[in-house]
């Protein structure tokens, strides 16, 4: 083959090269077009949808001045309007992306906090399915700087997504938050032990419109949740993974900065601080009317500790479900359930102060339900306020025969159900306040003195027993709430239930009032003893922490306690 040939075979090779070259080029063109025409279609779309949702949203709210009467059915109204209105908006962010139009603007606060009450907004669509739903936060608080608007679509679309393709029956739905050891990252992890991906479905997960195994699992999607997630991700200068086994479950982790040294200056706002119950309306969307008056600013007080009490909504409404764990979950630990058979399963698993019941469900009603928990010997204790929608007389008294301690007709005030919850709660104070001001041993000096024809009522006696448990494990740190169920021959939610009703206390603070009281009483009988040696002897490893926990009880340290004692004249 000669040179001339070859120059010939290389132009044509090189001319037909450009061709398709030039028509690739012309078509991703075409395609980039479309893609933004497009884009532009789904905004105006969206623009033009959002303007009648807001008229009919509007509607709505006049339509509650006019005939407050029909409550549930304009918050079943007002919950549909919010849903579309965040569909509407997550089409809106793609739209956004796919321009490179959107943007951060993040803000200081307690991140854990926020993060946590987004979440636990989600948990009445998890009780829905049935799924055990847990969140595990470590630390506790953490301040850094997030988009809280961009953060509550990355956890809604994640906890979502495990929902929907996890299973009711044994299903298991984990969001567990951590802190990298440098303080300047959040790692969030969401797993499920659902039907899993897939390998071969893997490659697409993040694609925009991939709608994954949906309909299988009888549910809906529009396959914009991951990928939209995805790009919130990736707009933070995070990372996200999934790790995932068919049949197993799934893990996605997403990890975000949340340090002020990783964002632009135009990206933060320096001005407002995050509000955590921002998180309830985004994440819900639903409006807090359930009561006739404006609703009120939260107050700090009202901020959920540890000794908060817990309490245990059954409804098989889930509007009305989402509603109350709302409102009622910024003063109190929240648990749900959809019918009395779900109910008995946490009454056995978790413990609880107060059950708040519809009395109409399926599966198993209100009043089977109360009959069931009041007939236990374990849960009797346990308050149960009823709500129904039946306002005949006699439904009252039935509902009160079999021990409901409280009933409410729909529809109610939430300011009501309140009121009757705090009477309740007051009561249980009441108890507890006279129950520590007693010396450390009442029920067992009681007894000792009462004539020998008077028999202790057998709350005195389990009182009794649990006390002399704890006296009899006095100086050992290791004997907690379990030790003590253990002794009792109880599980720890029924010891928990008949302890808060005794005395107001929950387990480990009943087993702290025994050890407080005691190191007062062996204060007294030597006033040379050490701090340390007293720690030791009344079962904590930490004196400190001992300080800190005498100081909360008596106001003053135990050093100042101790040397009070010996410079106390003789009288």
């Amino acid at each position: 083959m000669n040179l001339q040939t070859v120059i010939i075979i290389l132009i044509i090779v090189a001319v037909v090269a450009l061709f398709f070259l030039g028509r690739e080029v012309i078509q991703r063109g075409i395609r980039v077009r479309h893609r933004l025409q497009m884009s532009a279609i789904y905004t105006n779309i969206t623009h033009e949808l959002l303007t009648p949702l807001t008229v009919i949203s509007a509607s709505v709210d006049r339509l509650r001045e006019k005939a407050p009467s029909n409550e549930q059915d304009y918050d079943l109204m007002q919950l549909n309007i919010e849903r579309m209105v965040r569909l509407l908006q997550q089409i809106l962010e793609t739209s956004k992306s796919q321009s490179g139009e959107l943007k951060l603007l993040v803000a200081q606060g307690d991140v854990m906090q926020y993060i946590r009450q987004t979440a636990v907004c989600i948990e009445p669509l998890m009780a829905k399915k049935g799924l055990d739903f847990k969140i595990e936060c470590e630390p506790e608080t953490m301040m850094g700087w997030i988009d809280t608007d961009k953060l509550d679509k990355i956890i809604y679309n994640l906890l979502s997504n495990a929902a929907k393709y996890t299973d009711g029956e044994n299903g298991k739905v984990l969001l567990q938050v951590h802190t990298n050891k440098r303080y300047d990252h959040i790692i969030i992890k969401v797993s499920d032990n659902g039907i899993g991906i897939p390998p071969d479905k893997m490659k697409k997960l993040f694609r925009r419109f991939y709608d994954g195994e949906y309909r299988q699992q009888k549910t809906i999607g529009t396959g914009l949740g991951l990928a939209l997630t995805r790009e919130l991700v990736y707009l933070h200068g995070g990372t996200i993974e999934c790790d995932s086994e068919e049949g197993v479950g799934t893990t996605f982790t997403v990890t975000l900065p949340i340090n002020k040294e990783s964002f632009s200056a135009s990206q933060i706002d320096e001005q407002h601080r995050i509000d955590i119950n921002m998180a309830r309306s985004a994440i819900l969307d639903i409006a807090n009317r359930l009561h006739d008056e404006e609703p009120q600013e939260l107050e700090e007080s009202n901020v959920v500790d540890d000794d908060a009490y817990k309490l245990l909504i059954v409804e098989d409404n889930v509007e009305l479900l989402m509603l109350m764990n709302q409102l009622l979950s910024t003063r109190y630990h929240v648990k749900t359930a959809s019918n009395g058979k779900e109910a008995l399963k946490i009454i056995k698993k978790e413990e609880l102060d107060i059950i708040i019941s519809d009395v109409m469900m399926p599966v198993m009603d209100g009043l089977t339900l109360t009959k069931r928990i009041k007939g236990d010997p374990n849960y009797q204790h346990l308050p149960i306020i009823l709500l129904t929608a039946k306002t005949q007389e006699e439904d009252r008294n039935e509902a009160l025969q079999i021990g409901a301690d409280s009933y409410v007709t729909k529809p109610f005030k939430m300011s009501d159900l309140e009121l009757r919850i705090n009477n309740i709660v007051e009561n249980r104070n009441r108890v507890r306040e006279e129950f520590k001001g007693n010396l450390a041993k009442p029920i067992a000096i009681t007894i000792a003195q009462q004539p020998t024809n008077t028999e202790p009522t057998p709350d005195e006696l389990f009182l009794k027993r649990a006390m002399d448990c704890v006296y009899e494990h006095l100086d050992n740190s290791e004997y907690d709430r379990d030790a003590l169920a253990a002794d009792m021959g109880a599980s720890s939610s029924s010891l928990y239930n008949k302890l808060r009703a005794l005395t107001g206390l929950s387990i480990n603070n009943f087993i702290r009032d025994i050890r407080m009281k005691e190191a007062m009483r062996l204060a007294q009988q030597n006033p040379l003893i050490r701090v340390s040696d007293l720690a030791y002897k009344v079962g904590f490893k930490d004196p400190k922490y001992f300080s800190t926990c005498f100081k909360k009880e008596y106001g003053l340290l135990p050093k100042e306690y101790i040397e009070s004692l010996s410079t106390t004249p003789e009288t």
